[in-house]
């Protein structure tokens, strides 16, 4: 018996991706499983380029490789944590984050087991290719997105499906409240949290937004 166990430990141990069939990816999916679940974590300005660990003069070192984990270790879906480039273009960015959307419905991905999530830079992004889909049941949830209520612009985002807001009450960025009475939503949720670290509440891996993210997407 103890080594049917020590077996199956170490088992464990080396082939996670394959006993649980989930995976984290830097990168869009070679293979897609349409019975399984994606989520896409687009993290903040700060982060574009080479360093995966910059630090902000007030703000302290973005923790990008241990947030992706630890969304990763909520488990039950892929984690797509894609580490943009230096000077990424807004636009051409969402086309992109679109594409890959598109991709995972076209290969039988049900709508409401697609879910795109950001903060700050990447709330927006997030928030403009959820747009695109205003239509279908997919998830999002901002982080540190919205100011005076909003995500600027021209013409007004209107989402879709479910929605989660989170946001910090010492931070400049709040509520999304008109871009959530705007648009056309299943469900939506905003939980505000107070840790007293403003922007850089997200820079790490924190329970207090971790937690309701995992418990909305469960």
């Amino acid at each position: 018996m103890r080594k049917k166990l020590s077996l199956f430990i170490f088992t464990i141990a080396i082939y996670p991706t394959i006993v649980f069939g989930e995976s984290l990816y830097e990168e869009f999916p070679n293979e897609i499983n349409p019975a399984e679940k994606y989520v896409f974590y687009s993290h903040g300005f700060i982060v574009e380029g080479d360093n995966e660990t910059p630090v902000h003069p007030e703000y302290g070192k973005y923790e990008f490789p241990a947030i992706k984990e630890e969304i990763f270790e909520m488990g039950g879906f892929n984690l797509i944590a894609h580490h943009r480039p230096k000077n990424t273009e807004v636009e051409q960015y969402v086309n992109q984050l679109e594409s890959w959307v598109n991709r995972l419905i076209d290969a039988g991905v049900a709508e409401s087991n697609i879910t795109l999530i950001g903060f700050s830079r990447g709330s927006q992004l997030t928030a403009r290719t959820s747009s695109r889909f205003q239509n279908k049941n997919i998830n999002t949830v901002l982080m540190a997105g919205c100011f005076d209520g909003d995500i600027d612009s021209n013409p007004p985002l209107i989402l879709g499906g479910r929605l989660l807001s989170i946001y910090e009450t010492t931070d400049m960025a709040g509520a999304c409240g008109k871009l959530a009475a705007r648009s056309t939503l299943s469900s939506s949720d905003e939980i505000a949290i107070s840790t007293g670290r403003k922007h850089g509440a997200f820079y790490t891996p924190l329970k207090e937004w971790l937690g309701p993210i995992k418990n909305w997407l469960r």
